[in-house]
């Protein structure tokens, strides 16, 4: 071989070197890093954690009863999600309802405990549902000092249910019996007020009828038809 052919062998190695080295180099390039490939574990691995602990998540529920009405005891029932938790997780929850007066209408918060934990829940205590009724009132008539009674019933006509009676209002702090005069009292029910009217008078002068004249009574009349008793003596001296 000589020395022109060595010339050409070895610039043809070159260019097969070059070549090689920037093929290698974008065969590098299109591989994706480690790094992409850890990431991706690390983002599959969060949302299973975060799926179980959705699983097993405990939420509260918030409550209405009716006044007087028993409140329940069944943890079961203050829980929402409930075929999300395990049995074992319900099974160690503790209810305390200690703070709900069931026989006053209100807010009030219960407890549920799971280990170290509390979940507070609403519970609302609603008045019993009262009936709708029209009230029909009365106008009132008395005379200057006389008494005004303060009983609903005086002042309503016609028959209403013993339950409305216990949940209206009466209000005569606008009557005043001492001066003559018209007054308004009202009387308020599931919001509505209705308005009455007493009407104050002076009395007028008593005047007597001769029918109405006192009669005598039995004793002074017998007295006054009896003979009087004559004494010895006015007999005597009468002969």
């Amino acid at each position: 071989m000589n020395i022109k052919q060595k010339r050409i062998l070895s610039s043809t190695l070159a260019v097969i070197a070059v070549f090689m080295i920037i093929s290698g180099l974008v065969m590098n390039s299109q591989v994706k890093p480690i790094v992409h490939t850890k990431y991706t574990v690390t983002i599959e691995k969060k949302k299973i954690a975060e799926t179980q602990a959705k699983t097993d998540e405990i939420k509260v529920k918030d409550i209405e009863i009716e006044i007087n009405n028993p409140i329940s005891v069944d943890i079961k029932d203050y829980l929402d999600d409930i075929d999300k938790l395990k049995e074992s997780t319900i099974k160690s929850l503790k209810l305390d309802t200690s703070l709900v007066n069931i026989n006053q209408a209100g807010d009030y918060k219960y407890t549920i405990i799971y280990g170290k934990k509390k979940y507070i829940g609403n519970i609302k205590v609603k008045a019993k549902e009262l009936p709708n009724v029209t009230i029909n009132l009365k106008t009132i008539s008395l005379k200057t000092k006389e008494s005004l009674s303060s009983n609903p019933r005086t002042f309503i006509e016609g028959e209403i249910p013993e339950e409305v009676y216990n949940n209206l209002t009466l209000d005569i702090s606008k009557v005043d019996t001492s001066n003559q005069g018209d007054y308004t009292y009202y009387v308020i029910y599931k919001g509505v007020t209705y308005q009455g009217k007493v009407e104050v008078r002076d009395p007028g002068p008593t005047i007597i009828t001769p029918a109405q004249k006192e009669e005598p009574k039995d004793e002074e009349k017998t007295k006054e038809e009896k003979p009087k008793e004559q004494k010895p003596e006015e007999i005597n001296n009468g002969e």
